[in-house]
């Protein structure tokens, strides 16, 4: 009998090299993110839908993007942003909520972003970019993924099936390895990259439910002329709407849920062995 591979940590240089290698190679990465964990690829259209038959999504299903904290705001087309929303609340607001932890941003595409990971709304091509948090070891990694691929971004999911193939009302993030591994037993390269100490990782987010991140919106601001701008909550997810609200104040912004953020994303439970 085989003996079984050794895991693969995120905090571990040499396991990072190997996973980022095979990312590149056209892999598919499990990897430990913030408090949870993402599935992470190579950003070309045959991958992106490849990952999406592998959860049940649609193959075309728009994806979102993640990167080095530092390649965030060239992410972005800022000269689509709304003349009603100063640049510099919103660039403060963002090194404010990535520098705390996971979070994600939706606002206006940067050009050279292909249109599988792109999408239009009120009339704005927008993108999405995901990312752990400024202390999050998963960095090293993304920075290591994105030197293997000679590209600036990433594509990033969540780790989970989805509800449409399960029939299940929510299909919440992975935060066990064990049951994530489980998930995806069917998709012969999955490569895992853990947390050595996944209750660590949870304790290192106390303000933070173990799902998806909070997502906020700044292409369109809401309200006519209304002051300060407001902002939208386009899901309610690990972060709370009055913690996101409350880093927003201080720089002369409003924070609304919008339309589709009505109920905050359940964290998921684990039964049996698999955890």
């Amino acid at each position: 009998m085989d003996a079984p591979t050794p895991p693969l940590y995120i905090d571990r240089p040499e396991d990072v090299a190997v996973a980022a290698r095979a990312l590149a190679g056209g892999a598919v990465v499990a990897a430990a993110f913030a408090n949870f964990y993402v599935i992470v690829t190579r950003p070309d259209a045959d991958t992106v839908g490849r990952v999406n038959l592998a959860k049940g999504r649609p193959v075309h299903q728009v994806g979102s993007i993640t990167t080095v904290i530092g390649r965030i705001p060239g992410m972005f087309d800022w000269t689509r942003i709304s003349p009603r929303l100063p640049v510099g609340r919103v660039r403060a607001l963002m090194d404010a909520l990535y520098g705390a932890g996971p979070f994600g941003f939706r606002g206006p595409a940067a050009e050279r972003l292909p249109e599988h990971l792109t999408q239009v709304d009120r009339g704005v091509r927008t993108t999405q970019v995901i990312a752990p948090g400024l202390t999050c070891p998963s960095n090293a990694f993304f920075e290591r993924a994105l030197a293997e691929t000679g590209s600036d971004h990433l594509y990033i999911t969540s780790a989970n099936r989805s509800r449409h193939h399960t029939g299940a009302a929510e299909e919440p993030a992975h935060w066990k390895v064990g049951a994530l591994a489980a998930d995806f037993a069917h998709v012969d390269d999955l490569v895992v990259l853990a947390h050595r100490d996944e209750a660590a990782a949870r304790a290192a987010y106390p303000g933070y439910l173990t799902t998806s991140v909070t997502l906020l919106s700044f292409h369109a601001p809401e309200g006519e002329l209304e002051e300060p701008p407001v902002l939208s909550v386009d899901r309610h997810g690990s972060l709370h709407l009055d913690d996101v609200r409350r880093a927003a104040a201080p720089l002369g912004l409003q924070v609304r849920l919008g339309a589709t953020a009505g109920q905050r994303l359940q964290v998921r439970g684990y039964t049996g062995a698999l955890v």
